[in-house]
Protein backbone atom coordinates (compact mmCIF):
# COMPACT_ATOMS: atom_id res chain seq x y z
CA UNK A 1 0.00 0.00 0.00
CA UNK A 2 1.05 3.12 -0.99
CA UNK A 3 1.01 6.24 1.72
CA UNK A 4 1.72 9.76 1.76
CA UNK A 5 4.11 11.22 4.72
CA UNK A 6 2.31 15.00 4.94
CA UNK A 7 5.93 16.35 5.85
CA UNK A 8 9.52 16.82 4.30
CA UNK A 9 10.99 16.22 7.74
CA UNK A 10 13.99 13.41 6.18
CA UNK A 11 14.40 12.62 9.70
CA UNK A 12 10.74 11.70 10.19
CA UNK A 13 10.83 10.05 7.01
CA UNK A 14 13.52 7.49 7.36
CA UNK A 15 12.08 6.90 11.48
CA UNK A 16 8.75 6.02 9.88
CA UNK A 17 9.48 3.92 7.24
CA UNK A 18 11.68 1.64 9.45
CA UNK A 19 8.73 1.56 11.97
CA UNK A 20 5.48 0.87 9.35
CA UNK A 21 8.04 -1.62 7.28
CA UNK A 22 6.76 -4.57 9.00
CA UNK A 23 2.95 -3.45 7.32
CA UNK A 24 4.89 -3.36 3.75
CA UNK A 25 3.87 0.08 3.17
CA UNK A 26 5.46 2.64 1.07
CA UNK A 27 6.00 6.11 2.55
CA UNK A 28 6.40 8.74 -0.03
CA UNK A 29 7.00 12.10 1.02
CA UNK A 30 4.80 14.86 -0.07
CA UNK A 31 7.37 16.97 -1.54
CA UNK A 32 8.32 13.72 -3.34
CA UNK A 33 4.57 14.29 -5.05
CA UNK A 34 5.00 18.21 -5.92
CA UNK A 35 2.71 18.80 -2.58
CA UNK A 36 3.05 21.76 -0.53
CA UNK A 37 2.92 22.34 3.52
CA UNK A 38 -0.56 22.75 4.80
CA UNK A 39 -0.72 25.12 7.28
CA UNK A 40 -0.89 24.61 10.90
CA UNK A 41 -3.00 26.73 12.76
CA UNK A 42 -4.36 24.91 15.76
CA UNK A 43 -3.02 24.81 19.25
CA UNK A 44 -2.83 20.98 19.87
CA UNK A 45 -1.00 18.46 17.81
CA UNK A 46 -3.99 16.15 16.83
CA UNK A 47 -5.66 19.45 15.19
CA UNK A 48 -2.55 20.02 13.33
CA UNK A 49 -1.70 16.66 12.40
CA UNK A 50 -5.27 16.25 11.08
CA UNK A 51 -5.30 19.07 9.10
CA UNK A 52 -1.69 17.67 7.76
CA UNK A 53 -2.75 14.55 6.63
CA UNK A 54 -6.16 15.62 5.29
CA UNK A 55 -4.29 18.07 2.96
CA UNK A 56 -1.75 15.55 1.59
CA UNK A 57 -4.57 13.07 1.16
CA UNK A 58 -6.85 15.41 -1.14
CA UNK A 59 -3.24 16.98 -2.95
CA UNK A 60 -2.31 13.28 -3.55
CA UNK A 61 -5.51 11.22 -3.80
CA UNK A 62 -3.47 8.70 -1.31
CA UNK A 63 -4.19 7.47 2.38
CA UNK A 64 -1.96 9.63 4.25
CA UNK A 65 0.49 9.81 8.08
CA UNK A 66 0.76 12.88 9.53
CA UNK A 67 2.96 13.38 12.51
CA UNK A 68 2.63 16.56 14.68
CA UNK A 69 5.40 16.51 17.30
CA UNK A 70 6.88 18.64 19.95
CA UNK A 71 9.01 19.25 22.97
CA UNK A 72 6.74 20.22 25.96
CA UNK A 73 8.62 21.96 28.84
CA UNK A 74 7.38 21.90 32.13
CA UNK A 75 9.08 25.29 33.56
CA UNK A 76 7.34 26.72 30.56
CA UNK A 77 3.82 25.45 30.95
CA UNK A 78 4.03 22.74 28.77
CA UNK A 79 5.73 25.16 25.59
CA UNK A 80 6.60 25.24 23.04
CA UNK A 81 4.82 22.27 22.15
CA UNK A 82 3.11 23.22 18.84
CA UNK A 83 5.69 25.95 17.93
CA UNK A 84 8.14 23.41 18.19
CA UNK A 85 10.09 23.42 14.71
CA UNK A 86 9.51 27.18 15.36
CA UNK A 87 11.09 28.26 19.05
CA UNK A 88 14.26 29.66 17.94
CA UNK A 89 12.64 31.99 15.71
CA UNK A 90 11.09 34.33 18.67
CA UNK A 91 14.34 34.64 20.43
CA UNK A 92 16.16 36.29 16.70
CA UNK A 93 17.66 32.81 15.65
CA UNK A 94 16.85 31.54 11.67
CA UNK A 95 14.68 28.67 11.97
CA UNK A 96 16.73 24.85 12.47
CA UNK A 97 17.52 21.95 14.86
CA UNK A 98 20.70 23.24 15.83
CA UNK A 99 19.30 27.08 16.57
CA UNK A 100 16.22 25.55 18.59
CA UNK A 101 18.88 23.46 20.98
CA UNK A 102 21.58 27.27 21.72
CA UNK A 103 17.46 28.79 22.34
CA UNK A 104 16.10 26.58 24.92
CA UNK A 105 19.51 25.77 26.35
CA UNK A 106 20.03 29.51 26.59
CA UNK A 107 16.32 29.75 28.05
CA UNK A 108 16.31 27.29 30.80
CA UNK A 109 19.80 28.40 31.84
CA UNK A 110 19.80 28.59 35.99
CA UNK A 111 16.23 27.06 35.37
CA UNK A 112 16.34 23.87 38.47
CA UNK A 113 13.18 22.37 37.06
CA UNK A 114 14.26 20.52 33.81
CA UNK A 115 11.62 17.85 33.41
CA UNK A 116 9.80 17.61 29.70
CA UNK A 117 8.36 15.34 27.58
CA UNK A 118 8.37 14.57 23.78
CA UNK A 119 5.12 14.09 22.17
CA UNK A 120 4.07 12.67 18.86
CA UNK A 121 0.50 12.57 17.69
CA UNK A 122 0.10 10.59 14.51
CA UNK A 123 -2.98 10.98 11.99
CA UNK A 124 -3.86 8.35 9.29
CA UNK A 125 -6.56 8.79 6.45
CA UNK A 126 -7.45 6.50 4.03
CA UNK A 127 -8.73 9.08 1.94
CA UNK A 128 -9.24 13.30 2.57
CA UNK A 129 -13.07 12.16 3.84
CA UNK A 130 -12.39 9.52 6.14
CA UNK A 131 -14.63 9.96 8.78
CA UNK A 132 -12.50 7.77 11.08
CA UNK A 133 -9.26 8.98 11.12
CA UNK A 134 -6.62 6.46 13.09
CA UNK A 135 -5.03 8.31 15.74
CA UNK A 136 -2.00 7.28 17.63
CA UNK A 137 0.07 9.40 20.55
CA UNK A 138 3.27 8.28 21.85
CA UNK A 139 4.64 10.44 24.77
CA UNK A 140 8.28 9.90 26.41
CA UNK A 141 9.17 12.45 29.29
CA UNK A 142 12.63 13.02 30.66
CA UNK A 143 15.03 16.27 31.40
CA UNK A 144 16.47 18.86 29.63
CA UNK A 145 20.29 18.32 29.89
CA UNK A 146 22.35 21.18 30.52
CA UNK A 147 24.65 20.84 27.25
CA UNK A 148 24.21 18.87 24.16
CA UNK A 149 25.15 15.48 24.52
CA UNK A 150 26.01 12.52 21.31
CA UNK A 151 25.80 13.01 18.04
CA UNK A 152 22.87 10.81 16.84
CA UNK A 153 19.28 11.65 15.74
CA UNK A 154 17.42 15.32 14.95
CA UNK A 155 15.29 17.83 16.93
CA UNK A 156 16.16 18.04 20.42
CA UNK A 157 17.52 14.95 20.50
CA UNK A 158 20.94 16.51 22.00
CA UNK A 159 19.14 17.67 25.18
CA UNK A 160 16.55 15.33 25.69
CA UNK A 161 17.85 13.13 28.90
CA UNK A 162 16.00 10.26 29.05
CA UNK A 163 16.64 8.87 33.26
CA UNK A 164 15.65 5.13 32.12
CA UNK A 165 19.36 5.53 29.44
CA UNK A 166 20.80 7.54 31.65
CA UNK A 167 21.51 9.08 28.07
CA UNK A 168 19.82 11.30 25.60
CA UNK A 169 18.02 10.30 22.38
CA UNK A 170 21.12 11.42 20.55
CA UNK A 171 23.61 9.09 22.49
CA UNK A 172 21.40 6.26 22.05
CA UNK A 173 21.72 3.57 19.20
CA UNK A 174 19.24 4.37 16.28
CA UNK A 175 17.30 1.04 17.12
CA UNK A 176 16.97 1.67 20.93
CA UNK A 177 15.75 5.38 19.67
CA UNK A 178 13.89 3.98 17.44
CA UNK A 179 11.85 1.56 19.72
CA UNK A 180 11.52 3.90 22.74
CA UNK A 181 11.11 7.33 21.26
CA UNK A 182 7.72 9.41 21.22
CA UNK A 183 7.54 8.78 17.39
CA UNK A 184 8.75 5.26 17.90
CA UNK A 185 5.53 4.62 20.68
CA UNK A 186 3.01 6.23 18.64
CA UNK A 187 4.45 4.49 15.34
CA UNK A 188 3.89 0.73 17.01
CA UNK A 189 0.26 2.19 18.32
CA UNK A 190 -0.52 3.01 15.20
CA UNK A 191 0.57 -0.36 13.34
CA UNK A 192 -1.72 -1.96 15.69
CA UNK A 193 -4.27 0.36 14.81
CA UNK A 194 -3.33 -0.36 10.73
CA UNK A 195 -3.30 -3.73 10.84
CA UNK A 196 -6.43 -4.11 12.67
CA UNK A 197 -8.93 -1.13 11.00
CA UNK A 198 -7.25 -1.35 7.33
CA UNK A 199 -5.76 -4.39 6.27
Amino acid sequence: MKIVLASNNSGKLAELQAMLAPLGMDLVRQADLGIGEADEPFRTFVENALAKARHAASESGLPALADDAGLCVDAFGGLPGVDTAYYATQFGYQKGDDNNVSALLEQMAGIDNRRAAMVSTLVALRSADDPEPLIAVGRVTGEIARERRGGGGFGFDPVMFIPEFGQTFAELPTAVKNAHSHRGRAAAHMVELMRQRWL
